[in-house]
Parts: structure tokens; sequence; C-alpha cells
């Protein structure tokens, strides 16, 4: 890429070296082209002919935003945009495509090297900035980076964190302080995030006694921006090592769309090894992506006739074909002697044994959400179970449970 200005390179591009020399070829990219000028379009088309890519669709006319989910669905490497013809909308549509899916690299072409007007592509996400007339080889060292940079969201992607998601059955059933405490007890072993997503009525701040600055819905508003620097910034830190982002403190206006959740999600996920979700009530379309990618789902219930149905209707719509080994069933507030509905039902309405059993503890776990200390920072009957859970998960052994003492006067 070569610019009049050769210190403005280094301002759209991770890696600059050149592709001659350092022997690195393109891989086959997919490209779409936006350019409502058809003679620009087919001259920057021209240049990518004969490279290790292929244009799978060229649009005459800047896309609207109810058009970019089915642009991201076919899944391009790049995105290659007039900038000419209409500025303001081709940054919008930069922006857009950024926020939807940040592993897409957008190029854009121009014959004006205005620095202004670079540096506002690079702040909408734009990696390439392509000075008309287009060389075949100022196309071909584009790719290369394009190349490398798939490369690297790969690698990152198969090394994300796990992602454990938190669900109620029903209202009440006690699924953040499960939650919370689950996400204290692991972040001894991993590096933990631990996501409010319970955007309307989130009280994940509140259990732990976090004073938060930001919340999740200040990710969700500057996606564009959205990175692990960023989102380290909006963060709480809790005296476990925990880092929390919060749910907000008002009602939002409306719920984040799923590509922004997954983007917040995958940001996340770069940059800790666990990433615990409080999923509270979200839409179906936020459930079914949640539950897609991830590696666990807890479901929270209680032994109520309420309860259990919610947690049949539950599995069966979301966990009854190839995700079911993903499920974990969390019978919470449990007490084995006082059981009005017994092992072999609560078994039947599960579809399925329950993996964990946590009793209950009224005076502990109230004092717990009074004081916003954790339970499993005390002793008590509830921290055992949830300890047991995340050593589980972190792959620590259990720990060796106290053997009785044998007195004559019991």
């Amino acid at each position: 890429m070569k610019l009049k200005h050769e210190s403005e390179c280094t301002l759209m591009s991770t890696t600059m070296r050149d592709a001659n020399s350092s022997g690195m070829s393109a891989s086959t990219l997919s490209l779409i082209l936006i350019g409502p000028d058809e003679r620009r379009r087919r001259a920057v088309a021209k240049a990518f002919t004969g490279s290790e890519a292929k244009i799978i669709r060229e649009l005459s006319a800047y896309p609207s935003v109810d058009d970019l989910p089915a642009m991201v669905e076919e899944d391009p490497d790049c995105v290659i945009v007039d900038l000419d013809t209409n500025p303001e909308q081709a940054l919008e549509v930069i922006e857009n495509l950024c926020s939807s899916n940040g592993a897409i690299t957008i190029m854009v072409y121009s014959a004006s090297s205005d620095r202004q007007l670079l540096v506002r592509c690079m702040r909408a996400g734009a990696r390439e900035f392509l000075i008309e007339p287009v060389l075949a080889s100022s196309a071909a060292e584009a790719l290369v980076r394009a190349s490398v940079r798939k490369d690297e969201v790969r690698r990152q992607n198969t090394a994300a964190g796990e992602l454990l998601v938190f669900v109620g059955a029903k209202g009440g059933c006690g699924v953040t302080t499960v939650t919370t405490n689950f996400a204290v007890a692991l972040a001894k072993f991993q590096k933990v995030a631990l996501l409010d997503l319970d955007l309307q009525l989130g009280e994940v701040a509140l259990t732990l006694n976090l004073r938060n600055n930001f919340t999740a819905l200040d990710a969700f508003e500057n996606l564009h921006r959205l990175d692990t620097d960023f989102l380290s910034g909006l963060m709480s830190r809790h005296a476990s090592g925990l880092s929390v982002l919060a749910a907000p403190d008002q009602i939002p206006a409306s719920q984040p769309s799923t590509n922004g959740l997954e983007r917040l999600l995958r940001v996340t996920r770069e940059d800790f090894s666990h990433v615990v979700v409080d999923a509270g009530a979200c839409s179906i379309e936020a459930y079914e992506l949640l539950f897609e990618l991830a590696t666990s789902v807890y479901l929270v219930t209680q032994v109520s006739v309420a309860d259990l149905r919610n947690a049949n209707r539950f599995v069966k719509r979301y966990f009854s074909g190839s995700d079911a080994d993903k499920l974990q069933i969390v019978l919470n507030r449990y007490n084995p002697r006082n059981l009005e509905i017994d092992e072999e039902a609560i078994t039947k309405a599960l579809t399925r044994p329950a993996k964990w059993h946590i009793p209950n503890d009224f005076v502990a776990a109230h004092k717990a959400q009074n004081t916003g200390v954790p339970l499993v920072s005390e002793k008590n009957h509830i921290a055992g179970a949830i300890i047991e859970m995340a050593r589980a998960q972190a792959g620590q052994p259990a720990a060796p449970k106290k053997k009785k003492k044998f007195s004559l006067f019991g």
C-alpha cells in the first residue's frame, strides 16, 4: 500500500512488511466489492484479478443497515468500499460492518489521500486505504496483510476462553447468587471474567458490593471501539481477582443485537481463560446464541412444580439435540430430607439427573446479600457445593472430605 505520506501507513495496518521481500502470498480470500461508480469499481476489480482471492459479489450501491446481516452471513474475508461517491454513507457502512463482524478486513479505495479522511476511516474500522488508480501490486500486498490477519483471528478463536452460561429456570431461583459465587471460586484457579447480561434487572455488582463506573451498556454502545483494552477499562475488579462487567443501573430502552452480543463475547474470550455469564432474562435469539457458543450451560432450578416445569420446557427447547452434553443442571436450595417431590420424579421432569445439588442455607445467603461478602469466602454449606463445581470446571481434583472423628458419646 503506497500513500503520499509514508508515515500514515502505520495507521491503517498492523503488519506493513513488503509482500515480495517476506516471501508471503495471500491465501484464498473471499471479497465483496461495493462501488456505486461502475467505472471505478471495474478498475478496482481488475486490480484484484489474478490474485489468490475471489470476488464473490459486487454491489452497485451502498447497502442499508438492514442489508448488512445478509452480507455478514456470506462470511467474506474482506469488503472493499468506494469512499468517494458518498464518504459519509461509506463510513457508516464500514462502522456497521465492523460492529457486526470484527473479523472482516475492510478496505477502502479513494482518489484522495487526505489525512483527515484516512483517520476517520481508521476510527470507523477500515484496515487498508488504497489510492486510485489501484495497482495490482498494491492489491496483492493488501491481500497478504488480510491473509495474515485472517490467520491471527482464526488462532485467537481457536484459543478462545471457555464460555460458561448460567440461566435460571424461573425468576427467584437464585441464579445470580450461584453465578457470582461460582465465578469468585473459579477465579482462584483461572483468569475469569463475569458478565452480567441481565440488562433489565441485573444484580451481580450489588451482590459483590462493587461500584461500577461503566456497564455492559457502554460496551454495546461502543462496539466499533470494543477490543480487549477498551473492555478492560469498563470492568470492575473484585478482591478475588475476578473482573466484572456489570449490568446498567437503569433499564435500557432496547436489547442489544445478537451481532453486538457475539462481538462482546468474542472480545472477552480473547483475554480470559473462562468467561462466566449471568444470562438473566434474554430474548430467544440471545439465548440461542449464548447456548450455541457456550462451553457449558448451567441451568439453575429448584424443587417445585413450577420450577421443574419450566426447567423441562427449557431442556426440551434448547438441549434435546446435539447440545445436550453442554447442559449441567443445578438444584439450588436443595433439602433431601424435606422433599414433597421424590428423586425419581425430579429426574423424569428434568429428563436427566441433576449434576449439582446446592443445599439450602437461608441464614448464610441472607447475610451474604446484605453484606456483599461472597458465600464462598466463608464456611457454610452452600460454599462447599459451589466450590466443588468450580474445582471441577477448572480441572482441579475434588477437595478431600473430612473424616468424622470417633467418639464414645457420638
